[in-house]
C-alpha cells in the first residue's frame, strides 16, 4: 500500500473511532462536542434539496461516491433495507441523500441512477467541492481523494458512517458501518 493512502486510512480511521468514542450506543443524545450538522442547499438531479425544506421529516445522510466498489454500496443497501422495513406513514416522514464527496466524476444524473437502485426514494446530491468540504466538516466526515493512477483512474477514502439528522435539522445519531437493520429502523422510529 502506498505511503498516502495508509496516511489517508489512518486519518478515516481516527475519525471515525473519535465519532464512536463520544456516541453512545443505542441513545440519540448528543455530546455537546460532537458536530452539529449543518444545513446545506445542495444540486440533485430533480433540482435543488434544501435541507430547511425538510423540517419535520429525519434525515439518514451519507458521504459517498458513485465509484466506490464496496462500502457506499453496503452502506446505502442497508439504508435502503431499512427504508423497506418502514410502513408508508413512517417513510413519508424519513428522507435518504447520499452526498457525494467526488463531485468531480458524480454528475447528478449518475447519482440519481446510483440511488436509485438502493431504493426508489433515495437522493443522490452534490455541489462544489468547497460546499461538500464544508458540510462534511459540520457533520464531522472525513473524505480524502487518492492519487490518480495511470489510467487516470482514482479512489476517494471516506468515513463509512450514516448521520441521522432529527425534525429539527440537529444531528441526532451516527451508525456505523455494520449496524443491524433493526437498530436503523429503531434509530429513525425513535425521532419520528
Amino acid at each position: 500500500m502506498k505511503k498516502y493512502s495508509l496516511i489517508g486510512v489512518a486519518l478515516l480511521l481516527a475519525v471515525s473511532l473519535a465519532g464512536l468514542f463520544f456516541w453512545r450506543s443505542g441513545d440519540t443524545a448528543r455530546d455537546p462536542r460532537l458536530p452539529t450538522g449543518a444545513d446545506f442547499v445542495l444540486q440533485s438531479a430533480d433540482g435543488e434539496v434544501d435541507s430547511k425544506a425538510m423540517r419535520g421529516k429525519v434525515m439518514l445522510i451519507y458521504f459517498g461516491y458513485t465509484h466506490c466498489p464496496d462500502v457506499c454500496p453496503a452502506s446505502l443497501a442497508a439504508g435502503g433495507q431499512a427504508m423497506k422495513s418502514l410502513t408508508p406513514a413512517e417513510r413519508a416522514s424519513v428522507r435518504m441523500l447520499m452526498v457525494s464527496v467526488d463531485p468531480e466524476r458524480d454528475s447528478v444524473k449518475h447519482l440519481k441512477e446510483y440511488t436509485a437502485f438502493f431504493h426508489p426514494e433515495m437522493r443522490g446530491v452534490t455541489g462544489s467541492p468547497q460546499q461538500i468540504a464544508d458540510l462534511a466538516k459540520a457533520f464531522g466526515a472525513g473524505y480524502i481523494r487518492q492519487p490518480a493512477a495511470a489510467d487516470g483512474s482514482y479512489a476517494v477514502d471516506h468515513t463509512t458512517a450514516t448521520y441521522v439528522v432529527d425534525r429539527e435539522g440537529k444531528l441526532a445519531a451516527v451508525l456505523d458501518l455494520g449496524v443491524s437493520n433493526d437498530k436503523i429502523v429503531s434509530t429513525i422510529r425513535k425521532l419520528l
